[in-house]
């Protein structure tokens, strides 16, 4: 072999090897730059950290699996984390907070102010102010809001108020009873909703006295009794963001939560749970207020759910312009 060939066949190979370099070095710094690649580069700096694995798989985005299920190839939902800090912190704090001044609030302001009470004699003649179905509505709904709101206060506070007391193992077939009581009771609470917002809507539409018992307060201050219709304005009030609004709120973030097979995703299933719990202590701090004058707040309103009935006195000076009606022989329902 000539030296003049071997010259030709040396830069043959040196010409290979340049075009193979020029291929290959550009597909190894591009998977230099993957995640597998960075792994790969971390292993020979920092044998068993593996921080970009980590990384690429909180990316909350699907790998390969064999698992059908929904959201089966992420592996870490960041997002996750974000709503266990809101739940156990803002949501837990403030809400346990007003809860504890609500309370204490209306106990104070009845110690102070005691109950409204009719300035005239009972006449013994009643009058029909609830009719049974209506009644069946208010205390199916009014009951199971009672076992939803203990069973989501424990839920919710339990670990900072019963565990301590009662120890984790008893806390925790108290949870496990809890929870299922909650999510079984909770379509009820909606189907009674439902039924109640049918009943009651038309009799908590605006009327012009309204504007005269909110100029007045009620009478809660004075103790003076301010007439309304059916219902006065602080009973529509609770009717329409009490129980229709948030009532609504309170029963869909519920339901999702409750049927998690209609393919909802865990950031569904999180923003439910946030919206369940800051709709359900609204919903809550305003029931006191409801109850409170329902029951000892206002003398003879207990008595008229239970048993239907009123005394004339107590219609005449609480709500006179449906006793008006109702003595005229109207429906006692705002008339179109």
């Amino acid at each position: 072999m000539t030296t003049s060939s071997l010259s030709v066949r040396l830069a043959g190979w040196l010409a290979a090897a340049c075009l193979a370099l020029a291929v290959v070095l550009p597909a190894q710094a591009a998977d230099a730059g993957s995640p597998a690649g960075q792994q790969a580069a971390r292993q020979l700096t920092q044998p068993g950290n593996n921080a970009p694995v980590w990384r690429e798989v909180r990316q909350d985005q699907a790998h390969f699996t064999n698992n059908p299920g929904n959201e089966a190839g992420v592996l870490i939902q960041s997002g996750g984390n974000t709503w266990r800090q809101l739940r156990n912190g803002p949501v837990t704090l403030y809400g346990g907070a007003l809860v504890i001044i609500v309370t204490l609030s209306i106990l104070l302001f009845y110690k102070i102010k005691g109950p409204l009470t009719n300035h005239d004699p009972l006449t013994g003649k009643l009058i029909q102010r609830f009719p049974p179905y209506e009644r069946v509505i208010h205390w199916i709904t009014a009951g199971s809001f009672l076992v939803l709101a203990l069973t989501g206060l424990a839920i919710l506070f339990g670990k900072h108020v019963l565990m301590p007391v009662i120890g984790h193992t008893l806390f925790g077939y108290l949870m496990v009873l809890g929870k299922n009581v909650h999510n079984f009771v909770g379509p009820l609470f909606f189907v009674s909703t439902l039924a109640m917002i049918g009943v009651w809507a038309r009799d908590n539409v605006w009327q012009n006295i309204d504007a005269l018992w909110i100029r007045k307060a009620g009478g809660l201050l004075t103790g003076e009794h301010v007439p309304s219709g059916r219902f006065n304005f602080g009973e529509k009030t609770w009717f329409w963001i009490g129980v229709t609004i948030l009532g609504l709120t309170v029963s869909i973030s519920g339901l999702v939560m409750d049927f998690p097979n209609f393919g909802w995703t865990r950031g569904n299933m999180q923003t439910a749970n946030i919206v369940h719990a800051v709709a359900a202590i609204v919903m809550l701090l305003l029931s006191f207020g409801h109850i409170y004058m329902g029951t000892i707040g206002v003398h003879g309103a207990y008595a008229s759910m239970k048993t239907g009935y009123v005394d004339e006195t107590w219609a005449r000076e609480h709500h006179e312009q449906w006793y008006e009606d109702v003595k005229a022989g109207k429906s006692g329902h705002p008339q179109g």
